[in-house]
């Protein structure tokens, strides 16, 4: 259980790592978008490779940030009985959902995703738009980011895990919405 403790230690730095730089490009998508603006109005130009970047960097926000986000357990729950049971039944209910739900379909929409990306890599897809971008980095993003959200599902199974047999304290608090 140590070794499988360390690497999910490793698996969630490279979330938080990830997911910090995600933070950055919501920066960098809020300057272009700004710039493009500032441009478009000042000197009557306009490029779709402006307009795709921040489409793409939005991509990478949402891709590459979901590890991060299921990391710091601030991810979206339909919750109908988790806020109201023990935190023993809630590791057991994180447990269950990792494995039949989030790490199979993760795992299944990247390998669906491949293709899609190896063919625009193979083809040097560029988009069909004037001034358009090359199309393999954002497809590749898809296959990345499930990849790396599997991989921090395992890690938080990992912790479930180890909660469940006592090993490591997990913090399963769920905030209540307010009434």
């Amino acid at each position: 259980m140590r070794i499988l403790l360390r690497f999910s230690g490793l698996v969630d730095r490279l979330s938080e790592v990830l997911g910090k730089f995600a933070g950055y490009l919501v920066l960098a998508c809020c300057l272009i978008s700004a710039g493009n603006a500032f441009i478009r109005y000042l000197f009557n130009y306009s490029s779709n490779g402006w307009l795709e970047i921040q489409w793409y960097l939005f991509a990478f926000i949402v891709l590459i940030g979901a590890s991060h986000t299921l990391r710091l357990n601030e991810h979206v729950r339909v919750d109908l009985i988790y806020g109201s049971v023990s935190d023993r039944a809630r590791l057991w209910i994180d447990t269950l959902g990792l494995i039949v739900f989030l790490i199979p379909a993760c795992l299944y929409l990247a390998w669906l995703s491949w293709p899609f990306f190896s063919l625009s890599f193979q083809q040097g897809e560029i988009s069909s738009n004037a001034g358009g971008l090359i199309r393999w980095p954002v497809k590749f993003v898809i296959v990345g980011g499930f990849i790396l959200l599997a991989l921090q599902g395992f890690s938080e199974l990992i912790k479930r895990i180890a909660g469940l047999t006592g090993t490591l304290q997990v913090d399963t608090t769920y905030e209540k919405p307010l009434q």
